[in-house]
């Protein structure tokens, strides 16, 4: 239904990238969920009420609850898509973030409020009164939250988007919640169980604070910072490989302020005799295909690579045993300066997270690995961590 009403109503409906098309499919998604989750709801509700079962009304107040989370979906895609200003210079991308951080809370807390209602079902257990009608209701509820959940999580990965994302596992913890009332549902018309109610509701409340919590586990890692997906950094590291000056690429950070404002720097190894204005001209160029093609803005810094037999061959020796005994370990920027009586190489070395190990604990290995290599030359070496 989506696609189909995007395709109707949205102009250049396939380019997901763009964010102004991103906006009003945020605004479709949201307000589909607004229309299912209160139409259910409402069934919910009555069948509950009538039929006295607390598992049935608590479920209905919880998908009341996500249509308030299709609000704030409405209202993230709204603001995330401002544009930048002068207190918001990376713009307002990462209110998406917050927006489905806010979604994930919503979901705990009706999680805990279910979980009360559930506890004091079972200390004062009263009788249901379960009609064919409620099961009818329960299961179109299981039906409209599994297609809620497909819908979202597919619009989710389309437009990269957080708060798809959290609504899609509400709505597949909400489907999950209601499948555990139609079964007890059931149960209760052929047996008289009143305590049964109320553990339908625990295990409902358990289930649905623990798909909270896992979202907003998610939602606080985009906040504070994750590695960026690999194969973007490899996009980005084969095309700006591509250029015929280009001899290595390292040191790619990529920062995230939310969909369609992601920045990236890197650095690039070019001859060192190449001339000044040719490697600039080159990196601009570099930097305009970065833009055009992956839709970041990019920054570039030149390391000028002297590329004489001796450096070469030092190079090669230098990493050879720093692979032997660190395999997993790389090096980059590496030179030689000073005079022919106190010559010194410097490099960088790429250390992965694969240890405990501090920076100059990392450095004091590799410099006992590589002392014997080239002992007239002082040797100074950089730690780097990577970001992706």
């Amino acid at each position: 239904m989506i696609a189909l009403l995007g395709k109707l109503f949205i102009k250049n409906h396939k380019d997901y990238s763009d964010r102004a098309v991103r906006k009003k499919y945020g605004f479709l998604t949201g307000f589909v969920g607004i229309f299912l989750n209160i139409l259910i709801c409402a069934g919910k509700i009555t069948v509950g009420v009538i039929s006295s079962a607390v598992s049935v009304v608590a479920d209905g107040i919880n998908n009341l609850s996500d249509a308030a989370s299709s609000v704030v979906t409405v209202v993230g895609f709204k603001i995330a898509d401002k544009p930048v200003d002068k207190e918001h210079p990376y713009g307002h991308g990462r209110v998406e973030y917050v927006a489905a951080m806010l979604v994930s809370l919503i979901i705990m807390v009706i999680g805990v409020e279910l979980a009360i209602s559930a506890i004091k079902k079972i200390v004062a257990p009263q009788a249901v009164n379960i009609t064919y009608v409620t099961l009818v209701i329960l299961g179109v509820s299981v039906a409209v939250k599994l297609y809620m959940f497909l819908y979202n999580y597919v619009w989710s990965k389309k437009l990269d988007s957080s708060v798809l994302k959290a609504t899609a596992l509400d709505s597949i913890a909400d489907a999950v919640s209601t499948f555990v009332v139609f079964i007890c549902a059931f149960v209760s018309m052929y047996w008289s169980l009143p305590v049964l109610d109320g553990c339908a509701g625990i295990a409902v409340a358990v289930f649905i604070i623990f798909t909270g919590l896992k979202s907003f586990g998610g939602i606080f890692t985009e906040l504070v910072g994750k590695p960026p997906k690999k194969e973007f950094v490899e996009n980005i590291e084969k095309a700006v490989s591509g250029s015929p000056m280009v001899l290595g690429v390292h040191d790619v950070i990529v920062h995230d302020y939310g969909p369609g404002r992601v920045m990236v720097s890197l650095h690039v190894e070019v001859p060192a005799d190449t001339d000044l204005l040719t490697s600039h001209d080159c990196v601009d160029e570099i930097e305009n295909k970065l833009e055009k093609e992956f839709r970041c803005y990019a920054t570039i810094h030149v390391d000028p690579v002297v590329r004489d037999p001796e450096s070469m061959k030092l190079r090669k020796m230098f990493l050879k045993r720093i692979k032997e005994c660190f395999p997993s370990y790389s090096i980059h920027d590496f030179r030689i300066s000073g005079d022919k009586e106190n010559p010194t190489v410097s490099f960088d070395v790429l250390a992965p997270f694969i240890d405990k190990s501090t920076e100059e604990e990392i450095k004091d290995e590799v410099m006992e690995k590589i002392k014997d290599v080239a002992p007239s030359y002082t040797v100074s070496i950089r730690i780097d961590r990577p970001f992706n």
